[in-house]
């Protein structure tokens, strides 16, 4: 029988270090399973963050409704504000007009009815009128002899003139008045026309034509 040979310092050396475990690769008993951490920050970030949005709506909600409410307030204000500019307005024009009023009285009830004193009266009160009108800025629309404006008067009629151009006022039935450069009431006019020529009178200018040419001749 062989006897078995016994391995030398080299083999058993090589067998050492093939049999050797790597201790940074992990070996099924020594493999250890480590579980991964759940990360929380992020969602607690949008959570944060959400929180902040939520809040700043709210804080533009509350702006909104107080600036919404300074609005109607202001308007109300303001509308009030017109309506007593209105009244004080018309407070301030029936004051000037009352005076008028009272001398239009005192010419109607003077006792001694006399014509004279009574065109007396009337003119007072009608120059004291147009001192009225004057000093509020209205003023009469200029008419009779202008050309017809139709943003300034109102053509009620034509008439046929030689003296006068077409589209000429000739006449004023209504005057018109103005306030600040706006019309209150535009003049009531009559405006001419070209006269219409006849065919008759047409025949005889040419007739009086042929005549002088055949003289001429």
């Amino acid at each position: 029988m062989s006897k078995k040979k016994k391995p030398s310092l080299v083999e058993n050396e090589v067998i050492s270090n093939e049999v050797e475990v790597n201790p940074s690769i992990p070996t099924e008993e020594s493999e250890v399973t480590v579980e991964e951490p759940i990360i929380l920050e992020p969602i607690e970030a949008l959570e944060k963050e959400l929180q902040e949005t939520k809040d700043e709506l709210d804080e533009q909600k509350d702006k909104f409704i107080r600036l919404q409410a300074e609005t109607d307030n202001f308007r109300k204000r303001l509308s009030r504000e017109k309506e007593e500019f209105s009244q004080y307005a018309n407070e301030r024009l029936f004051k000037g007009l009352i005076p008028i009023f009272d001398n239009f009285e005192r010419a109607l009830e003077d006792p001694s009815n006399e014509i004279k004193s009574l065109k007396e009266g009337l003119d007072m009160t009608l120059k004291q009128f147009s001192t009225f009108l004057e000093k509020e800025n209205v003023e009469p629309i200029k008419a009779i002899g202008e050309k017809f404006n139709p943003e300034l008067h109102e053509a009620l009629t034509s008439e046929e003139s030689n003296d006068h151009e077409e589209d000429t006022i000739i006449s004023q039935f209504v005057k018109g008045y103005k306030i600040n450069n706006r019309v209150l009431r535009p003049s009531q006019v009559i405006i001419a026309k070209k006269p219409t020529v006849a065919v008759e009178d047409i025949t005889n200018e040419e007739e009086n034509a042929q005549k002088e040419e055949n003289s001429t001749n």
